[in-house]
């Protein structure tokens, strides 16, 4: 990464970067911000009189004065603050200083009386880190922004760790942010492998005959219709010591979603590079796991195709019989993830693992439902479902819990197979959840996030800029560490 980020037991006004960060709360500067202003001799707190800035949460100005840059970040009102507030302001500071180009700056400790430094040092470096990222590699030679910060009166070892949980995000963001011609599932496979290699993982990786082999006859019928070759993928964490308690993670893996001959309009199509988004943050999440070494072992799953249109695609009213022995009865092609997803999850069940968390890009019902920056928990386990949600929570992503409402079962039923891959318009993404609970031999969760797993580029989202998102890799760590 470019973007580094560092601690001193230094206040801001005693550093020597050329920009220094302080806070405005209730249209006041912080302690930190007053140190400085004293230093300054009273240049800020003028500048902040004749300007009139209050200092409105997430709001910057930037004050280029004679002998340093400043740069005022405003935190809102006095108190009601949650420790997800230092996150993003952490964002908007990162933001502001890279469209600067600014190569050093020292950056108060936002609200560390009110939280601890430990806490605040975390949710900070998360936040510069996550704010500082950027996908430019095919623009006229571009690189990624490269900044250094430094948090006064900071907790080192919280601001490492939030690093080694920012290269996952960045790792999924990456795979997310790359072109369908450049990453298929192959060069899917051959990143995640070489992750593996680096951070200490075990990787095993299937092609079309050992997935043949397999029974897996739910994700080849996907698969089957690309040029491209599928690739399945799975990962093991084993912990220092040997440990009794086994978590699998399943993520879909869709390098590239035409829609099969259920075709997606061409407007629809425009971010289907991004129906990999599970499979990036599964795959960002392990190398994480890898870092922290938490005492549990993590497997890690992933089906990965392109849903594309030939000779040997799948079609509307085919039959098809998946890894469990099940039969699908195919109504729309365009629902594939879940047919590559029944798979993965027969597979990982297979370890006999104590609980499966699976996340997706799956339904366009979702979107409709929880918008763009709330992704749906699906539980078919009630107490496994409250684990991921409070992990979620701790981590500053947004999760909602939805209902796995059984009569809606009814809806997949098939005169013809087991069950159909699709029912009807109403209550979509509980139906999808069904359909992958068939499936899944574990207490299981399915985190749909269709909506926060991509930001198209008229809708940024709230952790850094259009594309992917590395969505999920945050929430599925802190579960990984919860169950420590």
């Amino acid at each position: 990464m470019a973007i580094r980020v560092k601690t001193t037991r230094r206040k801001v006004f005693e550093h020597d970067a050329p920009m220094r960060v302080v806070a405005v709360l209730g249209g006041r500067l912080s302690e930190e911000g007053r140190l400085l202003d004293s230093e300054l001799d009273g240049a800020i707190g003028q500048i902040l009189k004749e300007t009139k800035f209050k200092g409105e949460f997430g709001t910057t100005m930037h004050l280029p004065l004679p002998r340093l840059q400043v740069l005022l970040v405003g935190l809102g009102r006095l108190r009601g603050h949650r420790l997800g507030d230092v996150r993003l302001a952490g964002v908007r500071v990162a933001e502001a200083i890279v469209e600067r180009g600014v190569r050093e700056a020292a950056v108060e400790n936002f609200l560390a009386a009110r939280f601890g430094k430990r806490e605040t040092s975390r949710a900070l470096a998360e936040g510069l880190y996550l704010g500082g990222y950027r996908f430019n590699k095919y623009q006229g030679g571009g690189k990624p922004p490269r900044a250094r910060f430094v948090i006064a009166q900071g907790y080192g070892p919280a601001a490492e760790q939030a690093g080694q949980l920012a290269a996952g995000v960045y790792f999924a963001r990456d795979l997310v942010n790359e072109p369908p011609n450049v990453l298929n599932p192959v060069e899917l496979a051959r990143r995640a492998e070489a992750m593996a290699r680096e951070a200490g993982l075990e990787a095993r990786v299937l092609g079309p005959e050992e997935i043949q082999e397999l029974g897996m006859g739910a994700y080849w019928a996907v698969a089957k219709g690309s040029d491209n070759e599928p690739r399945f993928i799975e990962l093991v964490y084993r912990p220092p010591q040997p440990s009794a308690r086994r978590l699998a993670l399943v993520g879909k893996g869709l390098t590239f979603d035409t829609g099969g001959y259920s075709l997606k309009p061409p407007e629809a199509m425009k971010t289907m590079k991004g129906d990999m988004a599970g499979a990036a943050a599964v795959i960002g999440a392990m190398q994480v796991v890898a870092a922290l070494k938490p005492p549990v072992e993590v497997r890690a799953y992933v089906a990965a195709a392109e849903n594309m249109i030939s000779g040997h695609a799948y079609r509307v009213d085919d039959v098809i019989r998946a890894m469990n022995g099940k039969t699908i009865e195919v109504l729309n092609t365009d629902a594939e993830g879940r047919l590559t997803l029944a798979d993965a999850l027969a597979y990982a069940s297979r370890a006999e693992p104590d609980a499966i968390v699976e996340i997706s890009t799956l339904t366009g019902s979702c979107v409709v439902a929880l918008g763009r920056e709330v992704a749906g928990l699906f539980a078919a386990d009630e107490a496994l479902g409250r684990g991921v949600q409070r992990a979620a929570e701790a981590a500053g992503e947004k999760v909602w819990p939805m209902p796995m409402e059984e009569a809606y079962r009814r809806k997949l039923n098939s005169k013809v197979a087991d069950l159909a891959n699709v029912g009807d318009r109403n209550g979509g993404a509980i139906q999808a959840a069904l359909f992958l609970a068939e499936f899944a031999e574990a207490p299981f969760v399915h985190l749909d996030i269709a909506g926060p797993g991509f930001a198209p580029a008229a809708e940024e989202h709230p952790y850094g800029p259009a594309g992917g998102t590395g969505f999920g890799v945050r929430t599925l760590v802190q579960w990984v560490l919860d169950q420590a």
